[in-house]
């Protein structure tokens, strides 16, 4: 499914490619069910509106001629049923189009070519797929607060614009954030509903915060060495664990590669390992392994899980041999 010819990423006209070929969908049959499945599987958040008759103009190829039968809880639409009864009297004229309230489609985030991992040109990576940089048109201290606490930069304090960073490369994001300054993670704040300016490289936004980044901002510790532990990382002025839901062996590839302690190793882990205390920090950390620092991972938010201190990550790396 994709969303056609509006005026973000998250609306526009529906259209579905069941048979290889791109088509839209009939406005009688498409309710706000079906746009909660669509918006889901885009990424989108929730539905907004509906609308039908060419909200977003006509479309090409086939109209798709059955009626979709979302429950409204599936994840993707090929989950949901069509009715067995076939509408021939659709056109273009009845394309119906939604508009999604906007969460972010942003699955990866860093600060590049400043003088530390805390300053730099903003990069965003686009369903975990292409990086590109941001325009500064529509880029504010806001926005940058929230990119520079989720990276473990304490606050923004200033966005330089106009390629202060160089240039980059990739395609240029227009895309308005509408960040409060108070969101957990980037993916969390809103993407404005109206339209996007037409930017260049030469508009690439940057971020400095007002944090320096340490390598010990986050550690391995309890296993008498510092390649092999318990997980910690530092945040708002205390140490905090790392919840295991959706951990793997690329994640440990970034720690250990930002701790310089090697290549992760897939030792088994003792049950009696010791659990850590205070606040657990991370949850559905999703490294692809090729981070430079756990930081550029997507992950729940800070301080946003549904763990125990049974479920702490623990690691073991090849810079140093350590027993559990």
């Amino acid at each position: 499914v994709r969303l056609v010819n509006g005026s973000h990423p998250c609306s526009g006209r529906v259209e579905i490619m069941p048979d290889l070929t791109w088509g839209s969908v009939c406005d009688t049959d498409l309710d706000w069910k079906d746009a909660a499945v669509i918006c889901r599987q885009e990424h989108c958040g929730i539905p907004k509106a509906i609308f039908g008759g060419t909200n977003f103009g006509e479309g090409q190829g086939p109209v798709w001629p059955e009626e979709i039968q979302c429950q409204g809880n599936e994840t993707h639409l090929t989950f949901c049923q069509t009715s067995t009864t076939q509408h021939q009297n659709c056109t273009h004229k009845n394309d119906v189009s939604i508009v999604c309230s906007g969460e972010s489609r942003y699955t990866g985030f860093r600060l590049m070519n400043g003088s530390d991992s805390c300053s730099g040109r903003v990069e965003l990576q686009w369903l975990y797929r292409e990086w590109g940089t941001v325009c500064d048109l529509y880029w504010d201290l806001r926005d940058a607060t929230v990119l520079c606490q989720q990276l473990g930069c304490g606050e923004a304090v200033a966005v330089p614009g106009k390629a202060w960073f160089g240039q980059g490369s990739g395609p240029v994001r227009a895309d308005v954030f509408e960040c409060r300054g108070n969101e957990s993670h980037f993916s969390h704040c809103a993407v404005s509903s109206w339209g996007r300016a037409v930017c260049s490289h030469g508009q690439d936004a940057g971020v400095i915060c007002s944090e320096t980044p340490d390598q010990l901002s986050l550690r391995l510790v309890g296993a008498g060495g510092d390649c092999a532990g318990r997980l910690e990382v530092y945040h708002k002025g205390s140490w905090g664990t790392v919840c295991d839901d959706s951990w793997d062996l690329a994640d440990s590839q970034v720690v250990c590669s930002q701790l310089q302690c090697g290549m992760p190793l897939s030792a088994p882990v003792l049950a009696s390992f010791s659990q850590g205390t205070g606040p657990i920090w991370l949850d559905e950390v999703g490294c692809l392994g090729n981070e430079s620092s756990l930081w550029e991972c997507p992950s729940a938010g800070w301080g946003q899980h549904d763990c125990g201190h049974k479920e702490d990550v623990r690691i073991l790396c090849s810079g140093k041999t350590a027993i559990f």
